[in-house]
């Protein structure tokens, strides 16, 4: 038998050892905005029919086994479980409104997936607001580093928040845990085994995208439980001749698990969604409010979307029939920001969709794959905008990064509103948005006590 210890170093134990480094301030504050930003989309996603399906499924027993209120962990509507059970219901909650935070190079969605298994696993270990927020800063950096490195041709037919998710949210529970590098290889090992999650699922009315978020975030903590049992992860999963890359990444780009970035969390370059549609839509809609505001009582004869080749992929559906497909419509997004301003969370429901004014703009709309979008695209999500007004004159608008992005932000108060608006949409009263909005706020320490109430605050 060889001796391992003399065996190459792999990606994973690479990495791993790039994750058990401290966490700063800085991240730790982008950390707990992040569980902001998660906790109104998962509050909203937990009031509407597909959340009430999985908060259903989580009273029955994620398991098989009643949960009837036992475990350590809080789920949202539906009691206690354990904490696999709340990171799979939690983890489904977060991306059904589809304004998840998102990692452009990764075009992936860290916080449904990272968060809800870092909640699970600091209530059921007792673990304080900063190990939590730890947790979360090396879950996101783990998943969106294998997301980069996953390439183009992998989200041709994947869903990368599916395939990485199971990694990043492995690497928060195991920091919670505390494990050793050698069981944090083989967490990852062991959750980078069960990459799934195929696109076929935006393509027909179903609600899929949400079983996938739900067992990527139970996966990892699955498979952070079983490394610290001592079942071990295959160390070469990513690049070995039968691993992740081989199987699912025919370009990946393995350089990317290892990439110094100047010493910097990769939570720190995250996006905020300000819109509720897919993120592919947010740039048309930024442009279409500068193009709005010139209107000066015209109405648009023809308008063109020069955008990148994936949002012509999942967002060219000139005639939405459901909420969802509304939510991936590039000509829906655009005719009701020129109608109606910034768009809010009734934008894309039926009502809407359906309104002759609305139907007859999205049919003005024309969508080409354009320079310099395509090929800034994903380092940045731009898209240009033309109209063509009734009087014949025109008017063009360039937005090279959608508001919420690195380069053009949000600033925190943004994200407090955000929050409170989504909240009050799911029928919280207005005392409890704010307490829910201070828990989240004071979460620092390691006082397991204020895990506990934001938990306890939680519907």
């Amino acid at each position: 038998m060889s001796d391992s210890s003399a065996s190459p170093t792999s990606l994973t134990e690479q990495l791993s050892r790039h994750l058990v480094r401290p966490v700063d301030a800085a991240a730790r504050s982008r950390a707990r905005r992040a569980v902001l930003d998660w906790a109104g989309c998962a509050v909203i996603g937990a009031a509407t029919e597909t959340g009430r399906a999985f908060a259903r499924l989580a009273a029955d027993g994620v398991a098989g086994v009643p949960a009837g209120g036992r475990g350590p962990s809080r789920v949202l509507g539906a009691g206690r479980a354990p904490a696999r059970d709340a990171a799979f219901t939690n983890g489904a909650y977060g991306n059904i409104y589809e304004m998840d935070d998102v990692d452009r190079q990764a075009v992936l969605h860290p916080g449904p997936v990272v968060i809800p298994a870092a909640l699970a696993m600091a209530e059921a270990l007792g673990s304080g607001p900063d190990a939590l927020l730890d947790a979360v800063v090396r879950g996101y950096e783990a998943m969106v580093r294998l997301g980069r490195a996953m390439g183009p041709a992998h989200y041709r037919h994947f869903h990368p928040t599916a395939t990485c998710g199971a990694f990043g949210a492995a690497a928060a529970a195991a920091s919670l845990m505390g494990l050793d590098q050698a069981r944090l290889t083989g967490a990852l090992g062991t959750a980078a085994t069960r990459a799934a999650g195929l696109w076929q699922c935006r393509h027909e009315p179903v609600t899929t995208k949400q079983f996938h978020t739900a067992r990527a975030a139970a996966g990892g903590v699955e498979a952070a439980w079983l490394a610290a049992a001592g079942l071990g992860g295959p160390r070469f999963i990513l690049e070995g001749p039968q691993g992740l890359f081989a199987g699912m990444a025919p370009d990946a780009r393995p350089a990317e698990i290892t990439a110094p970035h100047d010493g910097a969390w990769l939570i720190l370059g995250t996006s905020i969604k300000p819109w509720p549609a897919c993120r592919h839509a947010h740039a048309a809609i930024d442009a279409a409010l500068i193009l709005r505001a010139e209107a000066q009582g015209r109405m648009p004869a023809a308008i063109e979307v020069r955008s990148f080749a994936d949002a012509l992929t999942f967002c060219d559906r000139p005639d939405p029939t459901s909420t969802i497909q509304a939510k991936f419509s590039l000509q829906h997004a655009v005719a009701v920001t020129l109608l109606g301003g910034p768009p809010p969370l009734d934008a894309f429901e039926p009502e809407v969709i359906a309104d002759p004014a609305v139907a007859g703009l999205r049919a003005r709309v024309r969508l080409v794959v354009a320079e310099p979008y395509a090929g800034a695209y994903p380092r940045r999500f731009g898209t240009g905008l033309t109209i063509t007004w009734d009087d014949g004159t025109t008017s063009r608008a360039e937005v090279p990064d959608a508001l919420g992005d690195p380069e053009n932000p949000v600033d925190h108060a943004a994200v407090v509103t955000k929050t409170r608006t989504l909240a009050a949409a799911a029928g919280l009263d207005e005392q409890r948005i704010e307490a829910l909005i201070q828990v989240i706020e004071a979460l620092e320490g390691p006082d397991p006590a204020r895990i506990a109430a934001f938990a306890a605050i939680l519907p």
